[in-house]
């Protein structure tokens, strides 16, 4: 069984956000940039499953810039197999569209023929949690979203998947999409040896015109701007006087 597992680019999880002066968007120079943590997470979990001899082959993905090279390499160091670069934008200021991405992956997935494509729930930047149920509509397979356990029982995928009122098993057929939330595992290092090795993987690049999906933006940000700070608490010295402060900021 082949294994797809699309991986995206973003700011590093450590890095302090800034946005721009003029409130286009998130500023982007000279800011680390690394695999996105739930992506990572997919592909430590494809890796198992090929360790567990459930799977053969491990494809990663990324849409975007021509820089998600880098990304690609950390998942062929990780374990991945090979990897597929769709360069579908010029700058890194760009943001490529959850059902833009989803066309692309369609089309991927068509060539590719996996029995389970493999993503993270989402992206830390944008926070869209959409691409991989987009794919599971435009290709009609199955999905389970959330994933905190995957088993892959034969031409079922058993999946045990975060939600609101705890936790909840499902079965699922294959081939199908899978989207993983952060209690599933925790990811390896890439060792030295291997970061060595990923270098002479095979790493092909495409365009989204190869697939013949347009990635012309369909939203449009209107400004972006901090979050505001936070107001400074206050001391009460009973029950009775916090109730008063509640009831004239309108909490209760």
């Amino acid at each position: 069984m082949k294994v797809l597992v699309p991986v995206k680019r973003v700011i590093d999880y450590n890095v302090k956000v800034r946005v721009k002066a003029d409130g286009t968007g998130v500023d982007l120079a000279n800011v680390k940039m690394s695999m996105n943590p739930f992506d990572e997470i997919a592909v430590e979990e494809a890796i198992r499953l090929k360790e567990a001899g459930k799977a053969d082959e491990i494809v990663a993905v990324s849409i975007g810039v021509k820089q998600a090279q880098e990304t690609l390499r950390t998942a062929l160091a990780m374990g991945a197999d090979r990897a597929i670069l769709v360069v579908a934008a010029d700058s890194v200021d760009q943001d490529i569209e959850p059902l833009a991405v989803a066309k692309i992956l369609s089309k991927i997935v068509e060539e590719e023929q996996p029995g389970v494509v493999l993503c993270g729930k989402q992206a830390i930047d944008n926070d869209m949690n959409a691409t991989g149920q987009m794919l599971s509509a435009l290709l009609g397979w199955s999905q389970a979203t959330f994933a905190s356990k995957v088993d892959i029982d034969g031409d079922k995928a058993v999946v045990t998947r975060e939600v609101d009122g705890g936790l909840q098993t499902i079965k699922v057929n294959t081939p199908t999409i899978i989207t993983v939330d952060l209690r599933l595992n925790e990811p390896r290092y890439a060792s030295l040896p291997n970061i060595m090795k990923a270098k002479k993987k095979p790493l092909d690049e495409k365009t989204a015109a190869d697939y013949g999906v347009d990635v012309t933006p369909r939203l449009e940000v209107v400004k972006t701007s901090e979050p505001s700070e936070r107001a400074a608490g206050i001391i009460v010295g009973s029950v009775d006087e916090l109730v008063e402060k509640l009831k004239e900021a309108g909490a209760v």
